[in-house]
């Protein structure tokens, strides 16, 4: 099981399903809604996150998706997409140990930006994982 929450502690959270679709996000929505040049994710089902303490506020971050974060320091927590209603996406640095889920690609790599260099190895998708770089 892996558990996580916000900067501030008012959000706990625990993850009992196995992480898939670990990436770093590279999307201009990811990018200016943390204030990072990418987001790393992961996903699991949603019946197997949830909340332990705290009340996370959502944002429509685009036509089909809602981010969740904290209301107090501002922590992105999830994503969730009305195209992927079966997977919750959690923010892996919001984890207690996010060396325990480590990234396995980057996706949205046609937003990336220019001064980014990935020499980590890891495979490249420009948009999804089906679109190889």
């Amino acid at each position: 099981m892996l558990q996580g929450g916000c900067y501030c502690g008012r959000i706990r959270y625990e993850v009992t399903g196995t992480p898939f679709n670990e990436t770093n996000c590279h999307c201009s929505i990811c990018r200016r809604t943390t204030g990072a040049p990418f987001v790393a994710w992961f996903s699991v089902r949603p019946s197997e996150f949830r909340l332990l303490s705290g009340d996370p506020t959502s944002f429509r971050s685009s036509r089909k998706a809602v981010r969740t974060f904290c209301p107090h320091c501002g922590t992105q927590l999830t994503f969730q997409s009305e195209d992927s209603p079966e997977d919750i996406d959690v923010t892996t640095c919001s984890l207690d140990d996010p060396d325990a889920v480590p990234a396995k690609d980057h996706t949205r790599t046609s937003s990336k930006l220019r001064w980014i260099e990935l020499g980590d190895g890891l495979p490249v998708y420009r948009e999804a994982r089906s679109d190889a770089k």
